[in-house]
């Protein structure tokens, strides 16, 4: 059986490097050298190279925008934080994911493990020393087993798309901000105001994120003690977290631990997007490498 994602990992796109290679590549900051279109001949994250994907692309977050609040995020939590669903590795969760392809994703329609590998491989190629990085690459996509039937079938708009916090004003930056005047949240002061339920400097670890594959991988990571370093649960929790990392949002509530981990985001952010090409992955090849590190940093079996 085959999920397919018809709303897309949605994100504004991420801003480029001004190294020129030559007219058609650019160069990320460890030295990976990307091209300026994808493999379909547009540029990444062009939602209007074809015009029906643009208004798929509004319907998603209209809904998303609507039904994202504060109450529901507290819910979704609560249930998706027991962890009850199934036991597995890390690895039969890569491949259970091979049965998710976003057909709606303009720079990919492989299978999500081809995407994972690319990215591993890319970050691998230009940080060899930074194998927790490496590990989160393959797995920070992981999250998105929640659109199976095994972990509750959720609608796209509870899994996919950018993330942002709850429990406070909604920032301009978010794309499509507009739909939010139809969200609850959104006329309750408790909640529309810069700081809404928190405080100035309180960390983004006790900030309530919209919900979706992000935060569930991040819950799976955290509750299953995993070795990886915060930065790498940083980047989990909040790689879709555009607002953040493209337009400098929210900053008034990070701590300086966040402030320090956001640099490992904002360099991961450029391999997560750029780095989906029709380049296969040999599988089997690298597997051994990231079962070794799989067996460093998590444990056998995983509750999820």
């Amino acid at each position: 059986m085959t999920i397919l994602i018809e709303q897309p990992e949605f994100g504004v796109e991420a801003e480029e490097t001004k190294v020129p290679v030559d007219e058609k590549e650019l160069m990320l900051d460890g030295g990976f050298v990307v091209p300026q279109i994808n493999s379909f001949g547009h540029t990444f994250r062009d939602y209007d190279a074809e015009s029906e994907r643009r208004q798929g692309v509004e319907n998603f977050y209209h809904t998303n925008h609507i039904h994202q609040t504060y109450d529901f995020v507290k819910k979704m939590r609560e249930q998706y934080g027991k962890l009850d669903r199934v036991e597995m590795s890390i690895w039969e969760c890569c491949e259970l994911l091979n049965e998710v392809v976003d057909e709606s994703d303009p720079d990919l329609d492989e299978p999500q493990i081809e995407h994972l590998l690319q990215t591993a491989e890319a970050i691998r190629r230009d940080y060899p020393d930074e194998d927790w990085l490496h590990l989160t690459g393959l797995i920070h996509d992981l999250g998105k087993v929640l659109l199976l039937p095994s972990f509750g079938e959720l609608p796209q708009w509870a899994v996919v798309g950018d993330t942002f916090p709850v429990g406070c004003a909604y920032d301009e930056s978010i794309v499509h901000h507009k739909y939010f005047k139809e969200n609850p949240d959104h006329y309750n002061p408790a909640y529309n105001t810069k700081y809404g339920v928190y405080s100035e400097g309180c960390g983004l670890n006790n900030v309530m994120m919209s919900w979706g594959h992000d935060d569930y991988m991040y819950l799976v990571a955290k509750e299953n003690k995993t070795t990886l370093p915060s930065a790498g649960l940083f980047v989990i929790r909040y790689h879709s977290f555009y607002a953040l990392h493209r337009s400098g949002a929210y900053k008034h509530l990070m701590n300086e631990e966040d402030v320090e981990n956001l640099k490992w985001l904002q360099i991961f952010n450029k391999y997560d997007l750029y780095s989906k090409s029709k380049v296969r992955i040999d599988v089997e090849k690298v597997k051994p490498y990231y079962i070794s590190l799989i067996e460093k940093y998590f444990p056998a079996k995983l509750k999820w």
